[in-house]
């Protein structure tokens, strides 16, 4: 079974409203056999009733955001859009671990001294950084909803950085020499 972490901003939640997250968001664990700890956020702000859920499996992260006039319907929309990542993701999920390339490694950032002048960094994010190409990179970033992803690249070991332009394009950059 998996273990949530459900919190509300601007609402109570209620035992039902924990049961329905619980029951809904819990779908998504048939998908996958190891499951990490699920993340809810459930925020009314004026009249919009905002769900976000974070799914951490396998390597990854499933994200997803919905917000309308009413929990339930909110709550139900989010999942929908999770268990759509899911399977447009699962194929190449299946492909690469039946390969033998699935693999994780820890990518810490060093510890540097803050003085004065400096900018102060208020948020510090560890993240796995997985060996993917660089298509599975851009997939990972949509599948966060997010403008730029870090990865390993799987033939070159190297750290890149894919993004997406204005234009509606990636873009990518290569570290290394």
């Amino acid at each position: 079974m998996a273990t949530f972490t459900i919190r509300g901003k601007n609402i109570e939640i209620t035992p039902a409203l924990r049961d329905y997250v619980e029951k809904k968001v819990g779908k998504v664990t048939k998908y996958f056999d190891n499951v990490g700890e699920i993340t809810v956020l459930l925020t009314v702000s004026k009249d919009r009733h905002i769900v976000e859920v974070t799914v951490p499996v396998q390597g990854i992260l499933l994200r997803g955001q919905e917000a309308t006039m009413d929990m339930y319907t909110s709550i139900d929309l989010v999942i929908e859009k999770i268990e759509r990542q899911i399977r447009k993701y699962k194929t190449k999920l299946e492909k690469r671990f039946r390969e033998g390339s699935i693999r994780t490694e820890m990518m810490t950032p060093p510890a540097k001294p803050v003085e004065e002048d400096e900018a102060v960094v208020i948020k510090t994010k560890r993240f796995v950084v997985k060996p993917m190409d660089v298509q599975e990179a851009i997939m990972q970033m949509n599948l966060l909803n997010h403008d730029f992803f870090v990865y390993r690249d799987d033939k070159t070991e190297d750290v890149n950085v894919v993004y997406k332009r204005k234009d509606g394009k990636y873009g990518l950059i290569e570290s290394g020499v």
